[in-house]
């Protein structure tokens, strides 16, 4: 028996002359939290479905346990589904949903409803079980579709966007109930989403995918913090992203000279290739200096700017600072920080770590 739950092998998907999915290499091991995580189409409902069965890929093997899954119909596959709109029988109850997959397996009766009622004490519905998805707020709804998807006992869950319909208040309540879920089983769970915040806070990994390849994966921490390209950087995240003209690689490091100003910043880790074409800023790492000790300033990179817009996101200040002419830096504070910036307007000064600064070819 295979330790992968899931392994694609070169896999393709050309729908005509299109191709949506090329290529794609990905190993999964048993009870890992994947999140499939890009934009809209880019390819990863495609391969979700190849995974699940509803479309076959062009090229490639698709194996589940070790054992290759291209000629298998999707109800031999022992995979549950949920999906973005949950796809409940309305004239069903909570208990008569769940049960349905398991009538299908052509389960023993006897056995039916104590895996019903396992099921939905999982999600923590038991008290709903005779009420019908009308009477059901929308993550009580999502809940069913799980409880569902989990009673035939599959080997692996997909799940395609199924928080996307709910309020935010919601969504980030049911992530944290689907990551207990899906430890507490120690379930393989594979996710879809377009959502950056719902894979950083849910996934073991994150695998990111850009027009139908994938462009990183890893750790979710780790693709923060080291994205390989400028996509992955923009998608994960917010940053500032900055062009570079020229590199001078110094001990402990590199200086470079950012496109169309005589501004340089330091890096703390010089690409081996030649001259990278970006840095790249993270906007917690851009520090307003305010009264900071001149002593303090010593080892950062220090920018004169002015101030030229505060957007209060609650939590959180968001900054817009021009540098120069042409370049604006982005800076992130804690909203109770709001008393060491200056006017709207005002001159303010910036410092930037050369540890936080991460240059990219691409």
């Amino acid at each position: 028996m295979s330790e992968l739950d899931i392994e694609l092998v070169c896999v393709t998907k050309s729908f005509g002359a299109i191709s949506v999915v090329r290529d794609i290499d990905l190993q999964i091991p048993k009870g890992e939290f994947v999140s499939i995580l890009g934009p809209s189409g880019c390819g990863k409902t495609t391969t979700l479905n190849m995974i699940a069965g509803f479309n076959q890929p062009s090229r490639g093997d698709i194996r589940i346990r070790g054992r290759s899954q291209v000629n298998v119909p999707p109800e031999g596959r022992n995979i549950g589904l949920v999906f973005q709109n949950y796809a409940l029988f309305p004239h069903m109850t909570v208990a008569e949903n769940v049960a349905f997959g398991l009538k299908m397996k052509r389960t023993p009766k006897i056995e039916i409803a104590s895996i019903v009622q396992s099921s939905l004490r999982s999600v923590h519905l038991e008290q709903l079980a005779d009420r019908y998805p009308k009477e059901l707020s929308g993550g009580q709804q999502q809940r069913v579709a799980l409880a569902r998807a989990l009673a035939p006992r599959p080997s692996v869950l997909l799940l395609d966007e199924p928080l996307s319909n709910l309020d935010l208040k919601l969504r980030e309540s049911m992530r944290g109930e689907l990551k207990d879920i899906q430890r507490e089983l120690n379930m393989t769970f594979v996710y879809v989403t377009h959502d950056q915040e719902e894979a950083m806070a849910m996934s073991d990994r994150i695998v990111v995918m850009s027009n139908g390849v994938i462009a990183q994966q890893g750790k979710p921490e780790a693709l923060y913090r080291h994205p390989v390209s400028t996509f992955v950087a923009d998608f994960i995240g917010r940053s500032n992203i900055i062009s570079v003209e020229r590199m001078v690689k110094r001990s402990g490091g590199c200086e470079v000279l950012v496109t169309g100003s005589e501004i340089t910043l330091r890096a703390a880790v010089a690409p081996a290739q030649a001259t990278p074409q970006y840095g790249v800023i993270r906007l917690e790492d851009v520090l307003v200096l305010g009264d900071t000790p001149l002593a303090a300033q010593d080892n950062l990179n220090v920018l004169e700017g002015r101030l030229d817009r505060v957007t209060n996101l609650g939590a959180s200040l968001e900054l817009s600072i021009q540098i120069s002419s042409g370049l604006s830096l982005y800076a992130a504070i804690r909203s109770a920080e709001v008393g060491i910036l200056p006017a709207t307007g005002k001159p303010i000064r910036l410092g930037i770590d050369p540890s936080a600064v991460t240059l990219l070819n691409e």
